[in-house]
């Protein structure tokens, strides 16, 4: 061979050679990467495992204690137990007011009905000694025959009522006899000329009557009036009632 041609097979074995290391490095880099990344993979599991316990029921970190289970449900128990014993008590409790509520209820429309019922149980009673006094005036006068004995015992009898209805229940008479006309306490049914400045009460027809503050009836009256005011039942009449 020449030594040209040596020359050339010597380059083309070098160069060869150079590309074949190359190669060899770049597989070789590959081959060591996979060979991590599959140390790795199986490393995972590996620890995963390590975490569970002998008898692989999951990470021990996650597993609760059977005492604290215990304990806890206990616990709760007495609370449920606390609770229903409180549901309870607050029921009866209820109950019993709800109890108590309709039996006031109940004895208080009683008392009111009771109330209206026997409301004038007092002044009935002080009527009946009025009564008592009417039928011993009768007696007397049907052994006598004294007219004027009758009139004094009648009349006793009015004068006792009177001041029992006045002095024990409020009830007093409306003055009428000179008064002034108070279309409050009066009622017109007739009125004639006079000589007066004012309204003035002539005559009473029918006495009034007051409890206390209220007139339970007003006194019925004629009045006489000032200056030319003719008789009938308009002018002080229609007067009275229209302030009413």
């Amino acid at each position: 061979m020449s030594k040209h041609n040596k020359h050339e097979t010597d380059g083309r074995t070098q160069g060869t050679d150079s590309a074949g290391f190359d190669a060899g490095q770049a597989a070789g880099r590959d081959a060591a990467q996979a060979a991590s990344q599959a140390a790795g993979a199986e490393a995972a599991p590996s620890d995963a495992a390590g975490m569970q316990d002998a008898s692989g029921q999951g990470p021990k970190i996650f597993q609760a204690r059977p005492s604290q289970e215990t304990a806890g449900s206990a616990e709760r128990d007495a609370r449920i137990a606390e609770l229903e014993g409180e549901v309870a008590s607050l029921k009866d409790q209820y109950l019993r007011k709800l109890a108590d509520y309709e039996n006031f209820r109940k004895r208080m429309f009683r008392e009111k009905e009771d109330s209206v019922q026997y409301a004038n149980t007092q002044l009935l009673t002080d009527l009946t000694s009025i009564l008592d006094d009417f039928e011993r005036a009768i007696k007397s006068t049907e052994q006598s025959r004294d007219f004027k004995a009758l009139h004094d015992g009648v009349d006793m009898i009015r004068t006792n009522m009177v001041a029992t209805l006045k002095n024990k229940y409020g009830l007093a008479r409306i003055e009428t006899a000179g008064a002034l006309f108070d279309p409050n306490v009066h009622e017109a049914l007739m009125s004639h000329p006079g000589d007066c400045e004012e309204p003035t009460i002539s005559e009473e027809f029918q006495a009034g009557y007051k409890l206390k503050e209220r007139v339970l009836r007003p006194a019925k009256v004629k009045v006489m009036m000032p200056g030319g005011s003719t008789s009938g039942q308009q002018g002080a009449d229609s007067a009275s009632k229209e302030e009413r």
